[in-house]
């Protein structure tokens, strides 16, 4: 009784909707991306596995109307649906690159084949009656449960096999149709009147829109804090998105494709425009949901409920190459632009706002040519009278440090890390020396700190080198045991990374000489040099040293290329270099400078922050463990 009310009402298509969006937006945009990260697979290996998901998905969304061996659009769904939670399965497991390739491209394949079957033939699950309403709130719901704050915050694992017991009930759900593809008529509304091309360039035009801001969004941490961070912001986004979705669809049944997509250009138009200035991100947060429910909505709609196609197989050849161009290639266009620039142009936010309002456009000419004519020759007028106005002298370019500096206010840096050495405290010998606090307010903005989770880095590129900054930016808990700093690996994929190393490196303020002399000035004290137990020493070392001074030393081995000397290899007995016959005590002294402070124009760095007991406690075991004692160098 209940599966047959369900197969009546068509609630089965809004709920075939939404595992479709959650399966996009939650595995596909996200998870798996950070399961890749949590692998290792970065860099060229990263682009490689993300390019074969493209293909997959650009491939099967051509193919998909030209499959024969499997007419029945059900059972088509159901493939669909089984090959994309088994894709999602198999990124639970342990991949090396090329395995990820190929789930990869499963991913893609998988993707491809269940959008184009199941926004062609909507009509078999929605039915009839409401059907625009049904797609609109299967839209809005899948939306609102990427959203749900515990699943969003979980782990990639848990999202995947979520995610996978989801298309499980895809399968099920696909198998139970309200009746057979109902015959099309021609159409003589507005829709008919667009070329389709038009149509793809317009969705393309969001969809760049879409992902560029999307990627802008989760790799900026300024931006990221204001919009997708916290339970609050979390729920408002999946409830704007239900709300723009459930509009989109009324607009839809009543004035049509083309002010659906006009809202969505305006919208997210506005919405880039913001995300230039983290200060707006959280203005923006309300217009990107609202541009991309509403024009994500039409995208579903188009093929099935909206298209002047008279016949089922145009609708699936339209639906495939408005997926594999507008979805597929728009998408990655997007994101290349948000990795590359890092923000979207504002003349490119023009220029894809007058692609979409294109078909706008033409309908004007057609019956409202002498309003367009005098509208083009006041903004030709307006174009000639900007271009000839003084123009104001061009400002230089920014350095590497100073957009290094940007970065380190848009990464969010002030959360965890301070630039203000306390005076009179510990903090002068870790971090000094003291700045004059009337300096550093004149700085724009000033960047003292909101806490203090991570060391001071007012004078780090005095105790720190490039290299060292950047291996701790790869992979802050493999270069500093223990840290809980998270990895910017990221950050180097479109220059930042570099910008920032180069900013940090700057930070070495005044009185260095001053810092230098009160280093040399330290001795390891008597006190902690007695409670020392060389027998921590090992699990002390294995932490804090072995990542670069054992000879498979992860560290070591990922950049042994760019050392400006290769780490000495320190084990048991085998210490490499001497300071002649000292008293154990004194080596193990002369070592607890060197592990405290590091050596100075070296990547070899300090660790200021660790016990006199542990640094005693690491310099007595080595010590002890070498016949040759060491030499500072």
């Amino acid at each position: 009784m209940l599966l047959a009310r369900l197969r009546k009402s068509g609630a089965q298509g809004t709920a075939l909707v939404a595992i479709t969006y959650v399966y996009f937006l939650i595995f596909a945009q996200f998870a798996f991306l950070h399961r890749l990260d949590a692998l290792g697979i970065t860099g060229d290996h990263l682009k490689s596995v993300m390019a074969a998901m493209a293909i997959g998905g650009i491939l099967l969304s051509l193919l998909s109307p030209r499959v024969r061996r499997l007419p029945a659009p059900e059972r088509r769904l159901q493939l669909a649906f089984g090959i994309a939670g088994l894709a999602t399965l198999l990124t639970v497991l342990s991949l090396n690159p090329t395995t990820a390739l190929l789930v990869s491209l499963l991913i893609g394949a998988g993707l491809g084949l269940l959008t184009v079957t199941l926004v062609t033939h909507l009509r078999r699950w929605t039915g009839e009656q409401h059907a625009l309403m049904k797609v609109g709130l299967g839209t809005g719901i899948g939306y609102l449960l990427c959203n749900v704050p515990s699943f969003f915050t979980s782990t990639s694992q848990i999202q995947a096999v979520t995610v996978a017991a989801l298309c499980l009930v895809g399968v099920f759900l696909a198998g139970m149709t309200t009746n057979d593809d109902p015959p099309y008529e021609k159409s003589s509304g507005q829709s008919a009147a667009i070329p389709f091309a038009l149509i793809v360039a317009a969705f393309a035009a969001l969809i760049w829109l879409d992902s560029a801001a999307f990627y802008i969004i989760q790799n900026t941490k300024a931006l990221k804090a204001g919009t997708w961070q916290g339970t609050a912001h979390l729920w408002a986004n999946g409830l704007i998105h239900l709300g723009a979705a459930l509009f989109s669809a009324w607009i839809l049944g009543r004035r049509g494709l083309l002010p659906v997509l006009a809202a969505a250009a305006g919208a997210l138009a506005f919405a880039c425009l913001l995300l230039l200035d983290p200060s707006h991100a959280l203005t923006a947060s309300v217009f990107y949901p609202i541009g991309v429910s509403f024009y994500s909505v039409a995208l579903v709609a188009y093929p099935s409920l909206l298209s002047p196609a008279s016949t089922t197989d145009q609708r699936a050849r339209q639906a495939g190459w408005i997926y594999a161009i507008a979805g597929w290639i728009g998408s990655a266009l997007g994101i290349g632009m948000g990795q590359n620039l890092g923000h979207v142009p504002p003349a490119f936010v023009a220029i894809a706002v007058i692609v979409v309002l294109m078909p706008i456009l033409i309908e004007v000419f057609r019956h409202r040519p002498r309003e367009l004519a005098v509208t083009g020759l006041l903004l030709f007028v307006a174009l000639i009278v900007y271009r000839f106005q003084p123009s104001a002298p061009v400002a230089a370019s920014p350095s590497a440090v100073e957009r290094g500096r940007l970065v380190y206010i848009s990464e969010g840096c002030i959360h965890c890390h301070s630039q203000f050495v306390r005076p009179n405290t510990a903090d002068v010998l870790m971090w000094g020396p003291v700045e004059d606090l009337n300096q550093i307010h004149q700085q724009h903005p000033p960047l003292i700190g909101n806490r203090r989770q991570g060391p001071d880095l007012a004078q780090v590129g005095a105790r720190r080198s490039a290299l060292w900054l950047k291996m701790h930016l790869y992979d802050p808990h493999e270069v500093s045991g223990g840290s809980v700093m998270p990895s910017y690996s990221f950050l180097f994929r479109d220059g930042r990374g570099n910008d920032l190393v180069a900013y940090l490196a700057s930070l070495r303020g005044k009185g260095s000489e001053t810092r230098v002399a009160r280093e040399q000035q330290w001795h390891l004290p008597t006190d902690a040099l007695a409670a020392a137990n060389p027998d921590d020493g090992p699990s002390l070392y294995n932490r804090y040293c072995s990542t670069c001074h054992n000879a498979n030393g992860r560290t070591r081995l990922r950049w042994e290329s760019d050392f400006i000397e290769s780490p000495a290899i320190l084990s048991a007995g085998a210490l490499q270099s001497g300071i002649g016959e000292a008293a154990e005590s004194a080596r193990a002294g002369h070592l607890a400078e060197i592990i405290k402070f590091g050596i100075p124009n070296s990547d070899m760095a300090g660790h200021e922050y660790l016990s006199d007991r542990d640094i005693a406690s690491i310099s007595k075991w080595l010590a002890q463990s070498s016949a040759r004692p060491a030499q500072k160098q």
